[in-house]
């Protein structure tokens, strides 16, 4: 069984960066981050395929965050010029295959994370 562990939430201000962890307990396979606000689904923000040269990401994160690997067991989010609307519950998940694309949906994945908490003021 694996085990997802995240950190780097936190409270800051629009405009702010933030960078996410996501500690597996294992080696990292391909990896997603999905997050979601109060009130609402749980929404794909971007993906890694398992040798990390693909990536993919969600229209409104696009060109502010990114999505990295240490190639070992730890995948991380950037988020750069963070906004109020990208606030919510950053989960990290895993898939258990490496493939060269990257999975987007969130039943995709085998196993998920704790989430770690994400808020940007205005």
């Amino acid at each position: 069984q694996v085990q997802l562990v995240e950190s780097g939430g936190g409270l800051v201000q629009a405009g702010d960066s933030l960078r996410l962890s996501c500690v597996a307990s294992g080696r990292t396979y391909n990896m997603g981050w999905f997050r979601q606000a109060p009130g609402k689904a749980r929404e794909f923000v971007a993906a890694i395929s398992c040798i990390g040269t693909t990536t993919s990401y969600l229209n409104s994160v696009n060109g502010r965050f990114t999505i990295s690997t240490n190639d070992a067991n730890i995948a991380y989010l950037q988020m750069n010029n963070l906004k109020p609307e990208d606030t919510g519950i950053y989960y990290c998940a895993e898939k258990n295959t490496c493939w060269s694309g990257t999975y987007n949906r969130a039943h995709d994945y085998d196993y998920w994370g704790q989430g770690t908490q994400v808020t940007v003021s205005s």
